[in-house]
């Protein structure tokens, strides 16, 4: 075969493995971000990124507004835990500081362009600053605390079957860290991250329970507890304790069934009263008159607006059970 020939065959050759190369670093490149963006929960995606396991350990509780021991930053532990349990990531400096911006700007706003009163501007400061970000955070923390409830029993039958599999309780708490999604999965994952760097058992499911805020994590807490010091069978305590906690949600979904109906009043008679008003001022905007520029409009406001929050609590806890 003549030389030219051979080289050419050759050059074929080495375009043709540069080709398939190619496509393979590609389609390795994009199976790992698939992998990365399709991790089950936040932890595992972290531990994706090839980062030690030290350092995600330490990077999951300081986005939780805690330190890296998984203790409380700050001297206001109320404010801390209610921050921890809601499961919002980020400094709570800067989520605290979004919204006192926010409150600052809307107050200026309604005092220098739509003349409203000083004390009308602080009061939206104050709502805006301190109080929004306390109600976010509220229903961010129940949302979660709900989902958790969820997950739980299922979480607990996992470990029961990996423990009578013959596995230890720490290789079964990372197989529900594994298997199951946010927010349990983290949750038990920093649970088994504790415990491989020394922390106990008991010591990280009680971490566990202050950081979720769920009373069944305090069942579980204190049957562990309970457990350690006095002998048992654990696989039979958290088999009963899945079946509590799932006959407890059961009880809990028919209480919120049967209390509907108090739930959408309560919305509908708080509603009616500020949605007539924003129809009447656009629709009718001189329909009040003159009585707008009255010294007694702002009393007469606050007070019915307080009368009003008083009876959305009462009706709040006619309708709100805790057993």
């Amino acid at each position: 075969m003549p030389t030219g020939q051979t080289l050419l065959y050759f050059i074929y050759v080495l375009a043709a493995a540069s080709v398939i190369l190619a496509a393979e670093s590609l389609y390795v490149s994009y199976a790992g971000r698939r992998l990365r963006t399709g991790t089950i929960n936040r932890r595992l995606k972290r531990l994706g990124e090839e980062a030690p396991a030290e350092k995600s350990l330490q990077g999951l509780l300081r986005e939780r507004g805690l330190t890296d021991t998984g203790d409380f930053i700050f001297r206001a532990i109320g404010l801390n835990r209610l921050y921890t349990q809601s499961g919002i990531t980020g400094s709570p400096i800067a989520f605290a500081g979004m919204f006192a911006l926010a409150g600052l700007v809307l107050a200026l706003a309604s005092s220098l362009l739509l003349n409203f009163s000083i004390v009308i501007a602080l009061i939206i400061f104050f709502v805006i600053a301190l109080v929004l970000p306390l109600l976010v955070l509220r229903r961010a923390r129940n949302k979660r605390i709900q989902k958790f409830a969820k997950q739980l029993p299922d979480a607990l039958d996992m470990i029961v079957r990996s423990l009578r599999a013959g596995h230890p309780t720490s290789v079964a708490i990372a197989l529900v860290a594994r298997e199951m999604p946010d927010p349990l999965g983290t949750e038990f994952g920093i649970v088994s991250d504790e415990i491989t760097f020394g922390l106990s058992l008991e010591n990280a499911v009680r971490k566990l329970s202050q950081r979720v805020g769920f009373e069944g994590l305090h069942l579980l807490s204190v049957s562990l507890s309970i457990q350690a010091k006095t002998g048992g069978n654990l696989t039979e305590i958290l088999h009963n304790l899945s079946s509590v906690l799932r006959e407890r949600q059961k009880l809990r979904m028919k209480i919120r069934a049967l209390s509907a109906e108090g739930r959408v009043s309560a919305w509908i008679i708080s509603l009616f009263p500020v949605v007539m008003f924003l129809i009447l001022q656009v629709l009718a905007p001189a329909y009040y008159g003159g009585i707008s520029n009255d010294p007694a409009v702002v009393p007469a406001f606050v007070g019915f607006g307080t009368w009003a929050l008083l009876g959305d609590f009462i009706m709040y806890r006619m309708v709100n059970f805790d057993f």
